[in-house]
């Protein structure tokens, strides 16, 4: 899930916000500032219910940032790198590079975020109880209530054990320490959330025809982005079993063609495309890469302006491309690979290029893999 915007950096790690986060969030501030609030505490100012609407609805977000902060630190006491957290539609997500070593560490990494919003729950709770306690009865306990509640279902809805849930991640872990097999682990995880979300998503339409209304509708929302990520984990967790071991230098396309960001669109067109039949050209300066262009961005290009388009002005951007070593493992590089629109990686060695990965690279080193394992399980 890519960033809209950026909001600076926490823990060393860059934090940026999805523009579907505007949709939720006026979503939940509307709810609690012309529904909930009202109705539970009638006879304040508007005012009053949009104020303390708006100051629910950030501090909830903010329980969330402090959720996937909570994983980023505790990723990177394990080992691992953290490439960013993105706040989105369904919350958020903390983008790590490679997987936990152990069962232990996988358990650590997902075991936090739950446990930071149960403890932010608790501590919005006991408020509300003391204002309780101490004769308060307005929209500032109402918010604390608010509070208390909806971190501690988030945390109860995040340790159910189905992946990509931070409980399909404790589910791994456990199945991982049992069996020593991260791959069948993932599967089982994947599978799981597969089923939550067939449940989540029959549930969300019965609520809906029984009256729910939106509130049902976005149950199966919900039930449906589970069983797509599920999914995908799954074709990963296969796909990362096939590659594991396989570094980036052993697939890589070596020494590729190159080209100057000064070339027009139509030099590309007809001495490359056509030529060399290649569908992606790296941009470079003195052997370093600067840019990328593929045959969707140039089609975008129309036909009678090609002859003065330079590749620079179509090209995927130096701090926008997906680098990687020779030496890395492939199976890291896959996350990031997936998030690239343009779907390829340009291979750097002191900091000049020496080859590229593409999908037909990848498709290769997966069909040698699965070879691979039936020849050594004698399938």
């Amino acid at each position: 899930m890519r960033a809209s915007f950026g909001l600076g950096r926490i823990a060393g790690v860059p934090v940026g916000v999805n523009w579907s986060v505007l949709v939720i969030f006026a979503l939940i501030w509307w709810g609690l500032s012309a529904n909930l609030f009202p109705a539970s505490y009638p006879g304040r100012s508007v005012v009053a219910y949009v104020f303390a609407g708006l100051a629910a609805a950030v501090v909830f977000f903010l329980g969330l940032l402090a959720h996937e902060v909570s994983h980023a630190v505790v990723a990177k006491r394990n080992g691992l790198g953290v490439q960013g957290i993105t706040l989105w539609l369904f919350g958020g997500v903390a983008e790590l590079r490679g997987e936990a070593r152990t069962p232990g560490a996988e358990l650590r990494i997902a075991g936090v975020g739950p446990l930071v919003s149960l403890i932010i729950g608790a501590f919005f709770g006991v408020i509300a109880m003391a204002l309780g306690a101490a004769g308060v009865h307005g929209l500032l306990l109402g918010m604390m209530a608010w509070l208390a509640g909806i971190n501690l279902l988030l945390a109860l809805f995040n340790i159910l054990p189905a992946a990509p849930l931070d409980g399909g991640r404790l589910l791994r872990a456990a199945v991982w320490k049992a069996t020593g097999d991260r791959t069948r682990a993932s599967v089982v995880a994947a599978r799981a959330g597969w089923v939550l979300g067939v449940v989540l998503i029959g549930l969300g339409l019965w609520r809906f025809l029984s009256g729910a209304g939106f509130g049902g509708l976005w149950l199966a929302l919900i039930g449906w982005f589970l069983i797509g990520a599920a999914s995908m984990e799954e074709r990963q967790a296969r796909m990362g079993s096939a590659l594991r071991g396989v570094r980036v230098g052993e697939v890589m396309t070596p020494q590729p063609q190159t080209a100057s960001g000064e070339l027009t669109v139509a030099d590309f067109v007809d001495n490359y495309l056509f030529a060399y039949r290649h569908t992606a050209l790296p941009l470079t300066e003195d052997g370093r890469p600067v840019g990328l262009v593929t045959l969707d961005r140039v089609r975008d290009v129309p036909s009678d302006q090609r002859s003065s388009t330079t590749l620079e002005s179509v090209a995927c951007r130096a701090g926008d491309l997906v680098l990687a070593s020779p030496d890395e493992q492939l199976t890291d590089l896959l996350p990031r690979l997936s998030e690239c629109a343009d779907g390829r990686a340009l291979v750097v060695a002191d900091g000049n290029l020496v080859g590229i990965v593409s999908p037909s690279d990848i498709s290769r080193a997966v069909q040698r893999g699965h070879l691979r394992e039936q020849v050594t399980t004698g399938h």
